[in-house]
């Protein structure tokens, strides 16, 4: 049975490694980079450790057990490369490589450790093999230690730990599917090494328990194959996504006349610029969305100093006489107030009295319902003649009353 799950793993994972690689090739990026070395790494290791390919690299080699050791390497690189990327989503770049440094030290150290112990076995003079089985032999038991301890256990916990977290907070739909089936590859690849140390102590102690190698097998297929989908799916699963990610565009698309005037107000709260491009945004439309929404909302609260708690009023009373239903209403003065807000900020001009900070909206809904509340405010952004009338209302207010303090004026 094992040697049909790795051959199937062992074939999922060469197509996967073949189908990153191009996109790697296409566009460059440090994740993908990672993601490629850990399929890479998968489709060698299973390979190796195809029982017919594994027994054909011992006899050929005539080193007993060398196909595993190298199967286990690759193992190790799976591990590191995995959390190498999810390192570099989840933290500051700097911040980011001085922990991958750390863990490629611990494992490139354990695996040194686990080849001299293998070429320690090479001296017995009956071979051994690097099994729960020869759990008696204290250089099999410690190799084994070493590697479901180092290459699985620890790893394993911080990779599903950080998928989860990450997932938690991440705006882009496909990732965080991925994200959160890698975390669950993560806990079968946990109960993997579980298994494998149950046995080893139970061997240990003098008991011969079966079955083993199939469970093994099962969990780490199970494992592998979810881990792989995961770390490939945010590259893949829009695919299946065409009608959202039209509907994603025609949401970046209507944000668009609110955003190009506060990014031109604001320019250093655009982070993206390549989004400007033709195709920029439609080649990744949800990263493209989550990032006009985020500077919408950044370019709102640096914006708050020059909202005049005065538009407020105007802009309700105009909504009133239009007779606009309460959410009209709430977009209407948004719209007024980021309007409003503009202006001053070109004349240089702070309010008098402020907004308060616990009048920002929230509506409900999470982040399909932020996208739904801001196309709302844009729509009366552009075309509302309550706020063309707010704007003007405004304005003679501003000039019969007393003069306003200048950035960087104390208040008069």
């Amino acid at each position: 049975m094992d040697t049909i799950l790795y051959t199937l793993c062992a074939a999922a994972g060469w197509l996967a490694f073949g189908y990153m690689l191009r996109l790697q090739r296409r566009q460059p990026s440090q994740v993908r980079g990672a993601i490629c070395v850990a399929l890479g790494a998968f489709a060698a290791g299973i390979t190796l450790a195809i029982p017919p390919i594994a027994a054909g690299i011992d006899s050929a080699s005539g080193l007993s057990n060398l196909a595993k050791v190298m199967s286990h390497g690759c193992a190790m690189t799976i591990a590191a490369s995995a959390e190498n990327m999810l390192l570099h989503l989840s933290l500051p770049p700097a911040k980011a490589a001085a922990r991958s440094r750390i863990w490629v030290w611990v494992t490139g150290s354990a695996f040194l450790v686990m080849v001299a112990l293998f070429t320690y076995t090479l001296t017995y003079d009956k071979p051994v093999l690097l099994t729960v089985e020869y759990a008696r032999d204290p250089a099999v038991t410690a190799y084994l230690l070493i590697f479901m301890l180092v290459g699985f256990f620890a790893y394993c916990t911080d990779i599903a730990r950080l998928c989860w977290r990450f997932a938690r907070i991440c705006g882009r739909p496909w990732l965080r599917r991925g994200l959160r089936l890698t975390a669950v590859g993560a806990a079968f690849a946990l109960l993997y090494s579980t298994n494998k140390i149950v046995y080893l102590v139970a061997y240990w102690l003098g008991y011969q328990p079966a079955g083993e190698r199939e469970i093994a097998a099962v969990l780490v297929t199970i494992g592998a194959l979810l881990m792989m989908i995961g770390l490939t799916m945010p590259a893949w699963g829009p695919i299946f996504t065409i009608t959202r990610r039209w509907d994603d565009y025609r949401s970046y698309r209507q944000l668009e006349p609110l955003w190009r005037d506060l990014v031109a107000a604001l320019p250093e709260l655009e982070l993206d610029p390549s989004l400007r491009r033709p195709l920029g945004a439609v080649r990744d439309i949800d990263y493209a969305l989550t990032r006009r929404v985020a500077e919408i909302r950044d370019s709102r609260l640096a914006l708050r100093p020059y909202m005049d708690v005065k538009v407020t009023e105007l802009a309700e009373q105009f909504a009133e006489q239009a007779g606009m239903s309460a959410d009209e209403q709430r977009a209407n003065v948004e719209a007024a107030h980021l309007a409003c807000a503009l202006r001053r900020h070109r004349a240089g001009l702070m309010a008098a009295v402020p907004q308060p900070a616990d009048q920002l909206y929230r509506p409900e809904g999470g982040y399909a319902g932020e996208i739904g509340w801001l196309a709302q405010v844009t729509t009366a952004y552009t075309r509302s003649p309550v706020v063309a009338r707010t704007l003007v209302a405004a304005r003679l207010a501003a000039a019969q009353d007393a003069p306003t303090s200048r950035v960087g004026e104390a208040p008069r």
